[in-house]
């Protein structure tokens, strides 16, 4: 069946690679995006067939929400944050903007949402003891990040990473983390008060072609290429083997496409990852070794507020919607080695 679908941030890195796969499998895409400045450089135009539109403008929305089914919301503010000052940018985009949306949806009779959301969410990951069992973890102490004891502690003894299911707690710590929360519970709120359904994709760290460049809002996958690039090592804080799970953005298109095309009933939240953890260090390495750029440095520096590990189990998506990642880490990084960049991303802080 061809389905009419809205896709809003259908120009960023993200949203072009899911307009792409939604149009190719034959879907009748309407696409969106506000152009700000902070991803696509000051002053840039829409691309042609992308409606310049803010999702936070109802009166905007209204027209291009007639006769959709679906509606797949990829417009955010992105990163960590670098201040407090950035606070009222991640509310006002990716809440405000979130909440107007549904408003919208459900004055357009609207009634499906595929919604980008990340794993963030969850904040630090999940953890066990040496005799198996499940441990809490707060943030770590910034005297033993000093000392350069990285990972949690209990009873003295290092905690073993494990995989975390979408039944975790929600604890962020970033704004970019506490703004997606946010969008999740209003979504819960609208299935509860409209009866619609919402797909809640939690993307891991996202990669691949057209990501955009070293800033303060990039990934530290494109952080560390830019660092090869420029003939220096990628530095890696802390002792580099923070778990992570790297996945490529045509498997994040993949996993819209099948959102889309496969209703799932209420609010239900996904992970969406490859599937095979890796290191930060071993990010770093293939990366360096695929370039043949200088090897990586590990500095033992830290940011307070990051968390040590989070690794996500892939099993509810396979199971629901049939989505596995095809493209493995090491593969899809050595290939990000060379792959194209964004010129204009970054030209500043998310504004208003």
């Amino acid at each position: 069946m061809t389905l009419r679908i809205l896709l809003t941030g259908a120009a960023g890195f993200i949203g072009a690679q899911v307009h792409r796969a939604l149009t190719a499998a034959g879907h009748e895409v309407i696409a969106t995006d506000l152009m700000l400045p902070a991803a696509h450089g000051p002053d840039a135009p829409a691309p042609d067939g992308v409606h310049r539109v803010d999702v936070r403008d109802r009166d905007a929305l209204a027209p291009l929400l007639r006769g959709v089914d679906v509606v797949c919301h990829q417009a955010a503010v992105v990163g960590a944050g670098v201040s407090v000052a950035d606070a009222p940018a991640y509310a006002a985009h990716n809440d405000l903007g979130t909440a107007v949306l549904l408003a919208a949806m459900a004055e357009a009779g609207c009634s499906r949402l595929v919604l980008a959301s990340s794993m963030v969410v969850y904040g630090e990951g999940r953890y066990r003891a040496a005799d198996g069992g499940i441990v809490e973890v707060g943030q770590r102490d910034r005297a033993d990040l000093a000392a350069g004891h990285f990972d949690h502690r209990s009873a003295g003894e290092d905690l073993d990473w494990e995989l975390v299911p979408e039944a975790a707690p929600l604890r962020p710590r970033s704004l970019y983390a506490a703004s997606k929360v946010a969008q999740e519970h209003y979504a819960v709120a609208w299935v509860a008060a409209t009866g619609g359904s919402v797909t809640a994709l939690r993307y891991h760290n996202v990669y691949g072609p057209d990501m955009p460049r070293d800033t303060p809002y990039s990934g530290v996958a494109a952080i560390f290429r830019s660092a090869l690039e420029a003939g220096q090592p990628p530095r890696v804080f802390e002792d580099g083997a923070q778990a992570r799970d790297f996945v490529h953005v045509t498997d994040i298109a993949a996993a819209n496409l099948a959102a889309v095309e496969q209703p799932l009933p209420g609010f239900t939240a996904l992970n969406v990852c490859s599937g095979a953890p890796i290191t930060i260090g071993a990010v770093a390495a293939v990366l360096a070794e695929a370039r043949g750029g200088p090897a990586p440095v590990v500095t033992g520096e830290f940011r307070p507020g990051d968390v040590r590990h989070i690794v996500a189990s892939p099993e509810a998506a396979r199971r629901l919607l049939g989505f596995s990642a095809l493209v493995r880490p090491e593969r899809g990084l050595a290939e990000f080695a060379f792959a194209p960049l964004r010129l204009a991303a970054g030209a500043g802080a998310p504004g208003l």
